[in-house]
């Protein structure tokens, strides 16, 4: 039996080892390269360095150089990376340089997910212009981010997610707006990002097809007004813990008549008949999930015999 096992794997062809390599950890990645010859080659291969997940491990400066000169290379499409800010570590993870060679060395760098990094010192024209997606979650950032000088490319984000970034405020949103043309747009614990911030970026964000606002402590109303005047192609609508939401507010969603799923955390300010009188105003939904609110069982049933296109899912 050990004879027949051991005689299996190098059998099987290279393509099927290089997706088993790639999904592999990048701490097993590398050992796996110490295998024998044939596995350094796979392990090495650029196939296998499209998607490099490293945010398992805090990492330093030193060792983020090391990857990035050895193992990072042309065919990197995602990069996930963690910092220290959360353990107290006053080292700082990005540079300018490091993000320079980064560039050169990643051209193909599509996604970039930064967690727990200190982004301070590190101007945003720094960040590699060929990132179509940044992610960023309990990050430092300064106040003129998602600032750049017209001398030098910018990102041309078509993907935003910010999550749990209290410096996050409604001139990040319009610095962004403005100079993207964002289709995916999250926001997270970004208690300052306003009505007024979605009022002044809205005209921006009208190629927008999915929009989460979870704890975005200032908005409202007028937001929902803005977003229903100008976000058109929505497809992808998530509200939650927005207290100050009203039914006048929900109401105005209804301009939006491409949404297919609509997510809700509700107040217990939002009656169940304002949710019924939206969804049906909403010819292509066809997916609402409701949470939050204080709704009996009979206005949950009624609310489900009044969408019967609609799948129906609620949280607590």
């Amino acid at each position: 039996m050990a004879e027949a096992a051991g005689s299996e794997l190098p059998v099987l062809p290279d393509s099927v080892l290089l997706q088993v390599l790639a999904l592999l950890p990048l701490r097993d990645r590398l050992r796996a390269a110490r295998v024998c010859r044939r596995w350094r080659r796979l392990a090495l291969d650029r196939t296998v360095w499209r998607h490099v997940d490293l945010s398992p491990h805090r990492l330093s400066s030193r060792i983020l150089w090391h990857l990035v000169r050895r193992h990072l290379r042309d065919s990197l499409q995602t990069l996930r990376v963690r910092g220290t800010l959360s353990c107290g570590g006053k080292q700082r993870l990005l540079s300018p340089a490091l993000l320079a060679a980064l560039k050169n060395r990643c051209p193909q760098l599509r996604r970039l997910c930064l967690a727990e990094t200190d982004l301070r010192p590190v101007p945003y024209e720094s960040i590699p212009p060929s990132l179509q997606a940044l992610e960023l979650s309990r990050c430092e950032i300064p106040a003129a981010w998602f600032c750049g000088s017209a001398a030098r490319a910018l990102p041309r984000l078509q993907c935003l997610v910010v999550g749990n970034v209290p410096a996050f405020s409604d001139h990040h949103l319009l610095n962004i707006s403005s100079q993207s043309r964002l289709k995916t747009l999250s926001l997270s614990g970004t208690y300052r990002v306003t009505d007024q911030g979605i009022q002044r970026a809205a005209p921006h964000l009208e190629e927008l097809e999915r929009l989460v606002l979870r704890r975005c402590g200032g908005v409202g109303d007028s937001a929902m007004d803005f977003v229903g005047r100008h976000m058109k192609r929505l497809r992808f609508l998530e509200i939650s813990d927005a207290y100050s939401l009203t039914k006048a507010g929900l109401a105005r969603l209804a301009a939006l008549r491409c949404l297919e799923t609509l997510c809700l955390d509700l107040c217990d300010k939002i009656s169940p008949g304002a949710v019924t009188a939206l969804c049906q105003a909403l010819p292509q939904l066809r997916n609402l999930k409701l949470g939050g609110a204080g709704f009996e069982d009979e206005a949950i049933d009624k609310i489900q015999a009044s969408l019967p296109h609609c799948s129906f899912s609620r949280t607590p």
